[in-house]
């Protein structure tokens, strides 16, 4: 690990994850991971004034792709995201393999790593400490750490939250904790870049003073939440509530049912891939799509 450390001091400097970031879904077809439908996503967002993109995050169904795939899938995202910034999820319960990933990894030019707690072991708070400080050890880019303990079964508490930021690569969070408290206390502390990883939260987390978002509904109305941000970080919040205050019915249908299954069946609906996912996610019901079109049809 600490050769990783020492080879890569040039990489320490703080990375800016302000603005807004569209966590990207992975296009199938016929069961294969659409590679050309991939690239038009990348370039459809790439002039969208986005901050970057999330690649093989939960929205981007990535416990469903290979390792290969999900290499291949972040090789393509880069090849066609000229000046924006990605970050690449990876998750895992294996100490020693997800170290050697990460490694791997931060020979890419990629801008951080969002990295969540192990799943299914749920460990104390003491070893979710060891867990994300081998792992930062093991990285050359900024972590962002990725608190969702519905989907980990770990709750990180504040405490263990700020000692990691003490570490010079844990840089940021994606907070989808569902304790508002401890989202304040976070963006008061003032030592890790706070960014709402709940989509519905965007308005109240940026309000508060977190630093934008990684939200999945922004795959639509693109424009439109960049700017929400945007406005709150410039001190424009009537602005902001305004351009926000007809998001939120689209974004609770989004969720109504699994994510991503409703938002492809809207990106399909767009022609921008296949309403197409991969066992066990299952396509949005047919009931909820019409809602969602409706609603996203009153946004347009």
């Amino acid at each position: 690990m600490q050769t990783a450390l020492n080879a890569n001091q040039a990489n320490q400097a703080n990375q800016d994850f302000s603005g807004l970031w569209i966590p990207l879904v992975t296009p199938f077809a016929r069961g294969k991971v659409d590679y050309p439908s991939l690239t038009r996503l990348v370039a459809h967002y790439r002039a969208s004034g986005i901050a970057g993109l999330v690649v093989c995050g939960s929205t981007g169904e990535a416990a469903a792709l290979s390792d290969d795939e999900q290499l291949e899938v972040l090789q393509t995202v880069m090849a066609e995201a000229s000046g924006l910034l990605v970050i690449m999820g990876v998750s895992g319960y294996h100490l020693g393999k997800t170290a050697a990933r990460i490694q791997a990894l931060s020979k890419l030019d990629i801008a951080g790593i969002l990295l969540p707690a192990p799943s299914y072991i749920r460990p104390s708070q003491a070893g979710l400490i060891e867990w994300f400080t081998t792992l930062a050890d093991a990285s050359a880019v900024p972590i962002i750490l990725y608190d969702i303990p519905y989907r980990t079964g770990s709750k990180m508490e504040l405490e263990t939250i700020r000692a990691l930021a003490t570490h010079p690569r844990i840089q940021a969070l994606k907070d989808c904790g569902g304790d508002p408290a401890k989202t304040q206390s976070l963006i008061t502390d003032g030592r890790l870049q706070v960014l709402a990883g709940e989509d519905a939260n965007i308005f109240t987390t940026t309000a508060a003073g977190g630093r934008g978002a990684i939200a999945a509904a922004a795959h639509l109305h693109t424009e439109r939440f960049v700017e929400v941000v945007q406005r709150i970080r410039a001190g424009d919040l009537a602005g902001a509530e305004a351009l926000w205050g007809p998001l939120p019915p689209l974004i609770e249908g989004l969720f109504t049912e699994p994510n991503p299954g409703p938002l492809k069946a809207l990106l399909a609906r767009r022609g921008l891939l296949r309403d197409e996912l991969r066992s066990p996610m299952t396509r949005a019901s047919a009931a909820l799509v019409e809602r969602l079109e409706r609603l996203d049809a009153a946004l347009a």
